[in-house]
């Protein structure tokens, strides 16, 4: 509803309406490519080469068309995607969300906190960082990337210095686990070949950066591993609201001068709309024909939301971020690669 404001705006509704359609022709334009033999044997996803198309227009050619088509890309990288996250959810069952079950619901409590606590410790202890910033890198790598860090930051009072350097951070990583995970599954395939596309779903989902990341990965890989690495990713974006909470009494606790007025807390709305809508798809209610419409559709809103997200993925940001928080961001990608291995594994042994 905030951007009904856009309309009212009289440089509004062109740098809307522009960005949309530069964040449009983006994805029309790859997922044409992505059918042309000698691209479709590089085994890059739909969603994937509207990122990397996105980088390189992001990088060239958009800082010159940014204050035209802004507001279009930041639209589509926020609002479209929330939306094409919750039609997502008419491409499964209850069943299948069911599936991940308390495994996956304990693998993403376990990836949270322990995420958390070593972004807290690297960067107080080992790297010298100060709170915020190692709040602020440790809440985005730990949740779901920016808008992890963007919800943190009023609740400890984070200056937009701070932000900008934990938000760069998550970005970079977690855009470069779009095109490693899928090499990560090829080699696990191989050598493990009892592991399943969903089981590794279910890591993707619980150890990647940013819910479009995700999506973009799972694509890569197979609709199987897709719709684990949504759901159990889902699920961690639902744990944004209470980490918040914590967070919040933590502060207070420690500064309790600047306690003040609480907080107020913004629950992840759209993971909620997914989980009723994948419920909602359970009844078997909506037809074939208008499922297969509702699937085209929140196929191009989400490839225009990974368009948004290339063009607003910059290579100077590795330049402002500085040496130790890339340093932090750069271990903890290691932590969720390695230790969110660790952890699947061992708690799909014990609960299997």
């Amino acid at each position: 509803m905030a951007d009904i404001s856009l309309l009212r705006h009289p440089r509004g509704v062109a740098p809307l309406a522009s960005g949309l359609v530069l964040t449009g022709a983006i994805a029309l334009l790859t997922a044409w490519l992505g059918n042309q033999p000698a691209v479709a044997r590089l085994g890059l996803g739909a969603l994937t080469l509207a990122i990397l198309g996105g980088i390189i227009l992001g990088n060239t050619l958009y800082p010159a068309l940014h204050d035209r088509c802004g507001e279009g890309v930041q639209f589509a990288k926020q609002k479209l995607l929330r939306l094409g996250i919750i039609l997502y959810g008419f491409r499964l069952t209850f069943q299948q969300v069911l599936d991940v079950g308390v495994s996956g619901v304990v693998i993403d409590a376990l990836m949270l906190t322990s995420t958390f606590l070593l972004a807290c410790w690297l960067g107080r202890k080992v790297l010298k960082l100060d709170r915020e910033t190692a709040w602020l890198i440790g809440a985005g790598s730990s949740i779901c990337g920016a808008a992890a860090v963007l919800a943190t930051e009023p609740v400890i009072k984070a200056s937009p210095t701070k932000v900008a350097v934990a938000v760069a951070t998550v970005v970079i990583f977690g855009t470069a686990a779009i095109f490693l995970y899928p090499l990560i599954w090829h080699g696990i395939a191989t050598l493990f070949p009892d592991i399943s596309p969903a089981a590794f779903g279910v890591y993707t989902g619980s150890t990647m950066h940013e819910v479009a990341q995700v999506v973009a990965a799972g694509h890569a890989i197979s609709p199987e591993t897709e719709n684990a690495a949504v759901i159990a990713k889902m699920l961690r974006v639902m744990m944004l609201a209470p980490f918040l909470v914590i967070v919040g009494m933590l502060v207070r606790r420690r500064t309790p001068e600047a306690g003040g007025t609480p907080q107020r807390i913004t629950f992840p709305w759209f993971a909620l709309l997914f989980i009723l809508v994948a419920l909602f798809n359970s009844t078997h209610l909506v037809p074939p024909a208008a499922l297969a419409v509702i699937n085209q559709l929140d196929n191009v809103l989400l490839a225009m939301a990974m368009a948004a997200l290339g063009l607003t993925t910059q290579i100077g940001q590795l330049k402002k971020a500085g040496l130790r928080p890339l340093l932090l961001g750069l271990l903890l990608f290691i932590w969720l690669i390695i230790g969110g291995g660790a952890i699947n594994v061992a708690v799909h042994a014990l609960l299997s």
